[in-house]
């Protein structure tokens, strides 16, 4: 499991590791079923606190994407595909409210926005 943390990035260190274990489950990297590394070894890996990925996979574990089995460790769980596209809908939402606010700060108006987003929409399905 690839994770690479970023010291100067604006999010704490356990949301790094959630949002980057999420994108490796959403892209398929990460498999139903596929076992994660103990807690502590990923704590040893990325030379951080074991608190800061016990509150990660405890994170995790809440939003559905993965399950503890006790003395086992811990798993990608079967993902549900309601719990994937809605994860996909709040990342798209925040994605695109970042992009209005840098819009309305540019001085770029609603209209260009939308004839951008349609260009860019179509270019991704040729």
């Amino acid at each position: 499991m690839n994770i690479i943390l970023s010291n100067s990035s604006g999010k704490p260190i356990y949301e790094q590791i959630t949002a980057q274990i999420k994108a490796q489950i959403m892209s398929g990297e990460l498999q139903a079923g596929d076992a994660l590394p103990s807690m502590r070894t990923l704590a040893k890996e990325l030379r951080i606190s074991v608190i800061t990925t016990k509150r990660a996979y405890e994170d995790l574990e809440r939003d559905g994407f993965l399950e503890n089995v006790p003395g086992k460790g811990c798993f990608v769980a079967a993902q549900n595909t309601d719990i994937l596209r809605e994860e996909s809908l709040r990342q798209t939402e925040a994605a695109l409210q970042q992009a209005v606010e840098l819009a309305r700060r540019g001085g770029i108006t609603r209209q260009e926005v939308e004839e951008m987003l349609e260009l860019l929409w179509e270019e991704q399905e040729s």
